[in-house]
């Protein structure tokens, strides 16, 4: 996958494998930490099914992987120097909890990272992995929603989103807001919260994770894979 460019269900989901492979871990034990079946898992990494969202989170939440390296989805990594020449990976240890190194502190409008998943795009707004914050810019079609209605999502960190064009409906546990141009939204993701474009235009927006990662509040929380919202996998 060329920097900018994104990855196909079948380098997803050969990556994902790759990954769960090399940690021993199993379909079945794979399924089991996400709440999906261990068909539904195989699909997803033999690239005949396009995961959501949430499952996509879930997943690389459980095989330790961030957005950065799903989105490097070449399995050599000489042709991911070639594509992108001027890429300097970040050293970050996990145990130490200290900031990395900042590589290329400029993301252009152009060769953005990727993701499309039903409904939803999400491009990357950091050159750069950041292991602390998800920054992105989101799109959701109309019709879209980040989970069933009466499924709502849960993962950890906090979000902060602003609409830069259309409107979004976005649901904090009880309470339901409707956002507009202009508008901004914070709320704590382990909430269970639901995003949705019930209406005509696409809605794109601003939108920051904080402390995804880091927050174990609620590991072990089954995934629903039918969810398809980003803040809550980068």
């Amino acid at each position: 996958m060329t920097s900018g460019g994104a990855p196909s269900p079948g380098q997803i989901g050969q990556r994902l494998r790759e990954v769960r492979s090399s940690l021993d871990i199993s379909v079945r034990e794979l399924a089991r930490r996400i709440g999906v079946s261990p068909s539904f898992v195989s699909q997803i990494e033999l690239g005949k099914t396009s995961p959501s969202v949430g499952t996509l989170y879930a997943i690389v939440t459980q095989l330790g992987l961030s957005l950065d390296e799903l989105m490097s989805s070449s399995s050599d990594p000489g042709d991911e120097a070639a594509d992108a020449p001027d890429y300097v990976p970040m050293q970050w240890d996990p145990e130490s909890a200290t900031w990395p190194r900042i590589g290329e502190p400029v993301q252009r409008a152009t060769g953005r990272r990727t993701i499309q998943l039903t409904g939803v795009t999400w491009e990357r707004l950091t050159h750069d992995d950041d292991p602390f914050v998800d920054f992105l810019y989101v799109t959701y079609q109309p019709g879209s929603a980040s989970c069933a209605e009466e499924d709502m999502m849960r993962h950890g960190g906090r979000e902060y989103g602003h609409v830069i064009e259309g409107r979004i409906d976005v649901q904090v546990a009880f309470e339901l807001y409707h956002l507009s141009p202009g508008d901004s939204i914070h709320f704590d993701s382990a909430v269970p919260h639901r995003l949705s474009n019930p209406y005509d235009q696409p809605c794109r927006a601003v939108w920051v994770v904080v402390a995804r990662r880091g927050d174990d509040r609620v590991n072990g929380a089954p995934a629903n894979h039918e969810s398809s919202h980003l803040p809550g996998l980068m």
